[in-house]
């Protein structure tokens, strides 16, 4: 997994609305590239809601968030339009960026192992450095602990 301190690695991904959205093109505001398995699932819902809730606050911060899941755009697209959110969801459906990041991981569910992603944030400072990972993320409070991190 990237660390804190590291370069960002670079990508460019569709976002829901089939725009590309290139990292290296958003330097010199922070960045919250935040990973979720999937779409419309219940933890994913809650924490892409809670970033809406605060998109406000991040705004004010100068903060772009970026949310990356293996989905397609067209399942981003309905999964941002039925719960409003603001910001962009960009398909990584190889996983290769969510590979780059390392946060693509064996997982197990009643006894199946599988590849997907492990919930991660990073939060990516101006001049495209890693100031910050919280992995395994717990959704609760996350998009708060995040928001005091761009800001410290």
């Amino acid at each position: 997994m990237i660390e804190a301190g590291a370069p960002a690695p670079d990508f460019t991904l569709m976002d829901q609305n089939e725009k590309p959205i290139a990292l290296a093109e958003l330097k010199g505001k922070p960045v919250v590239l935040y990973f979720y398995p999937k779409d419309d699932t219940p933890g994913c819902t809650k924490e892409a809601c809670n970033f809406r809730d605060g998109f406000a606050a991040y705004k004010k911060a100068g903060a772009v968030i970026l949310g990356v899941s293996p989905d397609d755009t067209a399942s981003h697209a309905k999964f941002a339009k039925k719960f409003e959110l603001p910001f962009s969801l960009l398909a990584d459906p190889g996983a290769a960026v969510c590979q780059a990041y390392g946060v693509w991981k064996e997982k197990n569910m009643y006894g199946k192992k599988y590849m997907g992603v492990e919930r991660t944030t990073f939060v990516i400072d101006a001049k495209g450095m890693v100031k910050k990972v919280f992995p395994k993320v717990k959704v609760d409070g996350h998009a708060d602990e995040v928001l005091a991190a761009i800001k410290a």
